[in-house]
């Protein structure tokens, strides 16, 4: 079977007291399971576009390995049921998978299901150096650029969108995925690639700023994050530690700026 990120479904659209057929385009939802050096270690509801990147971001922002040269091989297989990712790790990095002792069911709402302590919850996060200073002015040309990005959402308006824009605004790539912490590792698994420099630009997002979306964030480096929604208290709280400048509610015309502005220029504080 072949898995697409998107499927032509009958649908009936009731309105004015009558009923009609129409053909509509529905995001697909499938299993996608991470095995790493033959274990099978998580099973993720994803869309089934940018898997390896998505199994390369993931295995970065959960600790599994510190650099992706700790990968040796990725390779996707499909089954009936979904798909399938086989991931050669360095043996460094198995033996550390197999001391976690967490188990978890990926879920599109949830990336937090399974730890065993309230403690594994936050680990120990190094605050990101950064010198750089972005310019504010640059957010707006972002966003405004931000929905030209969303093919998929744009297709069947059920998924979240993750994009990566450099220091002038301009939008690199973007990823999307039902769950907005896949479609984070999948630009991470990307940037990994492409050795992208996290401090020299900014990542936005179509979600809300949940911990675990700072949190993957801190680990990765990533230096500003922009949200068209809200974040979470904690969430802030870990931006706050982490160095990273959150951004909430973010349109063209406004911005909340909820941790560390010093890092935006040309902006005049009253």
């Amino acid at each position: 079977m072949i898995h697409t990120p998107a499927e032509s479904r009958t649908v009936w659209v009731a309105q004015d007291g009558k009923c009609s057929s129409i053909c509509d385009n529905i995001s697909a939802e499938i299993p996608v399971a991470l095995v790493y050096n033959g274990i099978s270690h998580v099973v993720l509801m994803a869309t089934p576009a940018n898997i390896a990147e998505l199994a390369l971001g993931f295995s970065f922002s959960e600790g599994i390995i510190e650099s992706k040269e700790q990968i040796y091989a990725i390779e996707i297989s499909e089954h009936q049921h979904g798909l399938v990712a086989d991931i050669e790790l360095a043996s460094a990095a198995f033996a550390r998978l197999k001391n976690r002792r967490r188990q978890m069911s990926g879920r599109s709402g949830c990336g937090l299901c399974g730890l065993d302590s309230l403690a594994a919850v936050q680990p120990a996060i190094t605050p990101i150096m950064r010198s750089v200073n972005l310019e504010f002015s640059k957010i707006g040309a972002a966003l405004t650029d931000f929905n030209h990005h969303q093919r998929l959402r744009a297709q069947t308006g059920s998924v979240h969108g993750v994009a990566w824009a450099d220091g002038d605004g301009t939008i690199v790539t973007a990823r999307e995925d039902i769950g907005r912490h896949n479609a984070l590792d999948k630009l991470i698994g990307w940037g990994l690639q492409a050795k992208v420099d996290w401090k020299q630009g900014f990542v936005v997002l179509s979600s809300r700023a949940s911990f675990e979306m700072v949190m993957k964030s801190a680990i990765t480096g990533i230096g500003c994050i922009v949200a068209v929604s809200a974040p979470t208290t904690y969430a802030i709280d870990l931006a706050h530690k982490a160095n990273i400048t959150l951004v909430g509610f973010a349109r063209h015309h406004r911005q909340v700026i909820y941790t560390h502005p010093q890092f935006f220029s040309s902006l005049t504080h009253t």
